[in-house]
């Protein structure tokens, strides 16, 4: 499957990046009581794919992965994967520590009939580039699915060697790589050395969601955006236009988006952190336009308050949201 202007889904062959195109990180609804909310889950899994989505992405770090128990994170899976019922594929983050957990939880989002799983490297103590390399060739050589890689150096504290990337997709050992890694620089030299060394059948998505017409210049395959999850139709729309040479209308849509992601400084800085008032906005958002239900976050992140809340409605009115 070459990649086309309606979006790449998974690839019928070897020349093909395995998958491409807007692949939101799915936010996880809440409860009061901390419980997965399940109603509300499947609603925004219909906002999603009804918006032209090519796939999805939960238990990453807009799903707050970090911050959900084991039942959490089966219930999410096993939610995700029934109510979407192969309308587009579904990716699954096996992220943990260190490789045993991540095996478990790659097998677990296996089992749930996730089509790939994704996966950093170990955190939490310092890990030498060998180790890295070791955990993803251990991760992949256990999961029963494509495993892809995620450089996320402001949360693991490893930034992902592009030679190692290289080499791991050059055996086929890995299937793509999320670049959350804000190094447009390092995104870009990776995908020429991927070029130049004839590396077909490997996804480079990225995850930085305010550059993506310069991004998709370059050459990556797709994006996960965390603001997908209030705007899924603006993300398709722009990389539409990116596929078909718009690129006026691609450039007008992303600064749309860019003026739209104001939202997620909606918490007061004093009183919470960033994480707090990025997810705790989308949640508030998606609250807003009647998808979930409640706009709770998992402790121990801070709650938006109502002034806080008032500021995303105004972000969501100025971008014909509401």
């Amino acid at each position: 499957m070459t990649v086309a202007p309606t979006g790449p889904r998974f690839a019928d062959g070897p020349a093909a990046p395995v998958l491409g195109g807007v692949v939101p990180p799915v936010c996880t609804p809440l409860t009061p009581e901390m419980e997965v909310d399940v109603p509300s889950l499947e609603r925004l899994v219909d906002h999603l794919v009804g918006a032209g989505v090519d796939g999805l992405f939960v238990l990453g770090s807009t799903s707050e992965v970090a911050f959900l128990p084991d039942a959490h994170r089966r219930t999410v899976l096993e939610t995700v994967v029934k109510h979407v019922a192969g309308q587009v594929p579904v990716l699954g983050g096996a992220i943990d520590m260190a490789t045993l957990r991540v095996i478990e939880h790659g097998r677990a989002a296996a089992g749930a009939g996730c089509d790939g799983i994704v996966v950093t490297a170990p955190f939490y103590t310092r890990t030498h580039p060998a180790e890295v390399e070791a955990h993803l060739r251990q991760v992949a050589a256990a999961a029963p699915v494509p495993v892809f890689a995620y450089d996320l150096p402001v949360s693991v504290h490893s930034k992902l060697d592009p030679a190692m990337l290289l080499r791991l997709a050059a055996e086929g050992v890995v299937a793509g790589v999320k670049d959350s890694s804000g190094d447009e620089g390092g995104l870009r030299a990776l995908l020429l050395a991927l070029r130049d060394e004839g590396t077909s059948g490997f996804s480079v998505l990225t995850g930085t969601e305010l550059t993506v017409d310069s991004a998709l210049a370059m050459g990556v395959h797709g994006v996960v955006p965390g603001l997908g999850n209030v705007d899924p139709k603006g993300y398709v729309r722009l990389y539409r236009h990116c596929r078909a040479g718009r690129w006026a209308e691609a450039r007008a849509e992303q600064e749309r988006l860019l003026r739209l992601f104001g939202i997620v400084d909606a918490g007061a800085p004093a009183r919470m952190g960033r994480g707090s008032s990025a997810l705790g906005s989308f949640k508030a958002a998606l609250h807003l336009r009647g998808i979930i239900d409640c706009p709770i976050t998992a402790p121990p992140q801070i709650p938006l308050d109502a002034a806080e809340t008032e500021r995303v409605r105004r972000g969501l009115a100025a971008a014909g949201l509401l």
